[in-house]
């Protein structure tokens, strides 16, 4: 396990927590409570989280898939919703399943008979990293916020940052395959305020995908839908 990996179980050094509790983790449930509903434009952020496909790199997960169907004369858009379906139900996303499962429960409800160690790299090559978002993390850090990713992926990302190493750009790589929780989870937002150790009125969020904002928000974080760098980072400006 690298070391960005067990990083998500440990805390950041006491000068990055909130001055109302020492321990984040140890803060009651009604605390949170009270913290999240203070005004959130009276204090700056302390850390930014990012989902990592579709905001630091291009969203190769749907755009590979995509690719296959179209080579496969499918639909594109039913055969992702298939695909993203069942990386969901085999528990392939949050470590419970192998990677061999979730192709084979795909190619199961589809037809397609290959060999999946072929179709994985039409995905794992279209995880295009996004060199000015990397640049806009390392900012961020050299500001003396926390970054860190919060993502919904599996084994691939440790494959992508061994091909071109990125996580060494982040304070904290929490990784749904790793944690055993996805974005799904509403609960995982909180979680992750606790890993890197700052309130999540104090975290901002951000996502490509609407329903990941709605769950961050209501769990207490400020958030930005991701659409694009340029409005991004207007936005961002916007939070510090």
């Amino acid at each position: 396990m690298s070391i960005y990996r067990k990083i998500i179980f440990t805390q950041l050094s006491d000068n990055l927590l909130t001055e109302e509790f020492s321990d984040p983790n140890k803060a009651s449930e009604q605390q949170w409570k009270i913290r999240d509903h203070c005004d959130k434009e009276r204090v700056m952020i302390k850390a930014v989280i990012f989902d990592f496909g579709g905001v630091i790199a291009e969203e190769g997960f749907r755009e590979g898939l995509m690719s296959i169907a179209k080579k496969k004369n499918l639909d594109e858009q039913s055969f992702f919703r298939t695909a993203e379906e069942i990386i969901y139900k085999t528990g392939y996303v949050i470590g419970k399943a192998k990677e061999k499962v979730f192709w084979e429960t795909l190619f199961k409800e589809t037809g397609i008979k290959e060999d999946y160690r072929h179709l994985r790299i039409e995905i794992l090559r279209r995880f295009v990293l996004r060199t000015e978002m990397l640049l806009l993390a390392e900012k961020l850090r050299n500001q003396g916020l926390v970054a860190a990713l919060l993502t919904d992926q599996t084994n691939w990302l440790d494959e992508i940052n061994g091909k071109k190493p990125f996580y060494n750009r982040f304070d904290y790589i929490i990784n749904s395959y790793v944690l055993g929780k996805s974005k799904r989870d509403p609960s995982v937002f909180r979680d992750a305020a606790r890993i890197i150790g700052i309130m999540p009125h104090l975290t901002l969020f951000v996502d490509d995908n609407v329903q990941n904002i709605k769950r961050a928000s209501e769990a207490g974080m400020r958030t930005i839908h991701f659409t694009g760098i340029e409005d991004f980072k207007a936005q961002l400006e916007k939070e510090l």
